[in-house]
């Protein structure tokens, strides 16, 4: 879609046809770059819809002869639901009854219509998969775990405090290119995150890596971090398919009281807390200014996590900061003192 200001929206094409008025059509067109049956057909609108007819239409047609008609859908649902059929047996059935389809084009409905997929239909036609709301009952319920991959800031700042082309760019280049020839990966930073869904309390670590090890020691840190907090039982740690959280040993490390649950592969809205708190977290603090190195961002991000947990108001806790849907760990300094 066009903006407001473009040259041919419904505004512009208003002004072409009142020059109409006084000069011949086939000129106006050639000024404005448009052919003559083009202005022809927006004054024709205008005259016969007003301002109206200036107004983009949908590139759909008004019919569609060869769609499949609405009975026939209805038989294919039905016959999906009540006896499971696939395509191919419910292409069998309508043309037994003189309906002309291919399965290719009942896939296409039942598609469509939501009921491809047998697991998607209960034993009695009714949908099996309709979308639920994840919600932490108290805190520790669900602790959502995650990693952010970021670029790592050269001393003296990268192409963002310099420009891109810069010297301070092209020397940040030559450190990271050097970093991929020794086989490091100093070229970038790992956050790992850890939210506790009920509260929103959140705790974040800059890391050298992602590897398991670096994971289960985050995870630690991070539990202690929740039970100074008041969160002593953890009951479900909740991350994504990522190879350090694969690991057989990042699974055994979280001891018998917490069940860990990986999300649906491609499917980060299950893990969403902690997605939307990494958004957050780089809108209001990592490309919110201009670093100057590293350490200064990494000792930023620690204030920035104090301020999101005590300070910062969230709509999940009722416009309050985190820290305050929970009993313990909590100050009294809230934004009007700060």
């Amino acid at each position: 879609m066009s903006h407001a200001n473009a040259p041919l929206t419904p505004a512009g094409r208003l002004r072409l046809i009142d020059r109409c008025a006084s000069r011949p059509i086939a000129h106006i067109a050639a000024e404005a770059g448009v052919s003559r049956q083009c202005l022809s057909k927006w004054k024709n609108r205008y005259d016969a819809l007003g301002e109206a007819g200036l107004l983009d239409r949908s590139s759909a047609p008004h019919t569609s002869p060869t769609q499949t008609e609405g009975a026939v859908v209805a038989r294919i649902e039905a016959l999906r639901r009540e006896k499971k059929w696939s395509a191919r047996l419910i292409t069998s059935e309508l043309t037994e009854d003189g309906i002309d389809i291919s399965p290719a084009t009942v896939g296409r409905w039942l598609a469509r219509l939501g009921i491809s997929r047998r697991r998607d239909l209960d034993p009695d036609g009714d949908n099996n998969r309709a979308p639920g709301k994840i919600t932490a009952r108290y805190p520790g319920h669900m602790i959502h775990v995650d990693v952010k991959k970021v670029g790592r800031i050269p001393d003296g700042g990268g192409w963002r405090a310099h420009g891109r082309g810069s010297d301070g760019d092209r020397a940040a280049g030559r450190a990271k290119t050097a970093a991929k020839k020794t086989g490091t990966k100093a070229g970038y930073v790992y956050l790992h995150s850890a939210v506790d869904g009920f509260s929103r309390l959140a705790y974040t670590e800059p890391l050298a890596n992602e590897t398991a090890k670096t994971a289960i020691g985050f995870f630690a840190r991070a539990r202690a971090f929740f039970q100074a907090h008041g969160i002593g039982r953890i009951t479900r740690v909740i991350t994504d398919n990522g190879s350090c959280y694969r690991a057989a040993a990042f699974t055994r490390s979280l001891f018998d009281a917490a069940r860990h649950q990986r999300t649906r592969p491609f499917t980060p809205k299950h893990n969403g807390k902690v997605e939307r708190y990494q958004r957050i977290l780089a809108e209001e603090l990592l490309y919110a200014r201009t670093w100057t190195s590293e350490a200064q961002r990494a000792e930023a991000i620690s204030v920035w996590t104090v301020h999101y947990n005590y300070h910062r108001p969230h709509t999940a806790a009722g416009n309050r900061p985190p820290a305050s849907r929970l009993h313990a760990g909590v100050t009294n300094v809230m934004t009007s003192n700060s």
